[in-house]
């Protein structure tokens, strides 16, 4: 389909769509909701950045619209509370006065608000482990849930859910919908298709194991003495948001602290921050108060801002899959983006077999012939100088860690 006029839905959520200038579907949307409007369930694998938060919540607040369903209708399991955050906003962003408020069902919030949303809502956007807790203690009820969205499926069994899906889902009413959405299908995630799922429609948009092609990605070896210097280049060469990876919570801190310091607005995100640090850090990162933000792999995926320019993967991720997740940061909803790497000269062969993994070839490229950056260095602070502050963690080698 070219437009979303040619979707089945109601002229109410037509309005909404069109006052969100949503026009054209993405392709995952385009496969995935006509089916989803029809009861089917869905089984779709995509590639980031793709759009398939509205895939599942335009045919769920079509439902909601015309039935006003008493209890919970639709439930949505997400593994992150971050994902969970956005999928309601996006639902907010849509609904308008017809239909009401989503309950968000999250740890790291007060319980209070969540339990209170739970009595009136027809849908609840959940981390498994939170919805678990709730329902150990009888204080939500699933038995009128119609329609089941596991989104990121993979991520959820990477982070030890499975179990709690499984007692969630085994709660649930047979007679309903499911629709499933995962980067990868694994075998794990295979078996807990098989076991919630009749017959889905299979959606397949593009390449999953891959960085999307308007992504440009270059990589550039480091010494590491020099590796801040390099960012400052990289930073100053490319205009826009810019979201930087580190690879330990520890060198996260330094790093933001460090380019904040420099007079660079700078925030960052990691999993010791409370949640009101690091929603006060992703929104003011999306308002443009902070032009970076420095995080580990838990912003990887989750997490939509608007016209990310630029990904700097300052410390190479453990995983190929992170890389994807990293890169699929940048380059989203249609736009162009710049995915840049930095290595150790020793890490030359993680780098290779990420490569190899993911059947790609990054661009290698040297600092000095950098276009984009040629600004002058960072200035120097006592601290660079002074190898015990460079940021060694005990026992670990020194470069590794050198954020």
């Amino acid at each position: 389909m070219s437009t979303f006029l040619e979707l089945p839905l109601s002229s109410y959520l037509q309005e909404k769509l069109a006052a969100a200038q949503f026009v054209t579907p993405t392709p995952v949307q385009d496969a995935t909701i006509p089916h989803a409007l029809q009861g089917k369930d869905v089984l779709a694998t995509a590639a980031t950045g793709t759009g398939k938060t509205l895939a599942f919540l335009l045919p769920i607040m079509e439902q909601l619209f015309h039935a006003n369903p008493r209890g919970i209708s639709a439930l949505v399991l997400v593994p992150t509370r971050e994902l969970a955050m956005q999928v309601v906003e996006q639902y907010e962003m849509l609904r308008g006065k017809k239909l009401r408020e989503a309950a968000l069902v999250v740890g790291g919030l007060s319980e209070r608000p969540q339990l209170k949303a739970l009595k009136v809502a027809n849908l609840v956007v959940a981390t498994p482990g939170r919805l678990e807790d709730f329902i150990n203690r009888r204080l939500v009820n699933l038995s009128t849930t119609k329609v089941l969205i596991l989104d990121e499926a993979d991520r959820m069994l990477d982070m030890g859910f499975v179990q709690a899906i499984r007692r969630i889902v085994n709660l649930l009413p047979k007679d309903r919908q499911t629709m499933c959405f995962s980067a990868t299908i694994e075998a794990s995630v295979a078996h807990l298709i098989n076991e919630c799922m009749r017959n889905p429609v299979r959606v397949a948009c593009g390449s999953t194991q891959k960085p999307h092609e308007n992504v440009k990605m270059q990589a550039f070896e480091v010494n590491a003495d020099r590796k801040r210097d390099a960012l400052h280049q990289l930073l100053a060469g490319e205009p826009g948001r810019c979201l930087v990876f580190a690879r330990t919570k520890r060198g996260t801190e330094r790093l933001a602290k460090s380019l904040a310091q420099d007079g660079i607005s700078a925030a960052m995100i990691h999993g010791d921050r409370s949640q009101s640090q690091r929603s006060a850090a992703l929104a003011g990162f999306q308002q443009g108060r902070y032009r970076v933000l420095v995080a580990t792999d838990i912003a990887a995926r989750g997490i939509h801002v608007e016209e990310i320019a630029h990904v700097i993967n300052y410390d190479l991720p453990q995983l190929a899959e992170d890389f994807v997740h990293r890169v699929g940061r940048t380059a989203r909803a249609g736009h162009k983006g710049i995915a840049s790497t930095l290595y150790l000269s020793y890490e030359l062969i993680e780098l290779r077999r990420i490569e190899r993994s993911l059947g790609i070839k990054i661009e290698r490229r040297k600092l000095s012939e950098y276009n984009g950056g040629l600004a002058a260095p960072r200035p120097k602070r006592a601290e660079d100088t002074t190898p015990s502050k460079i940021g060694r963690l005990p026992g670990e080698h020194l470069q590794r860690y050198s954020v």
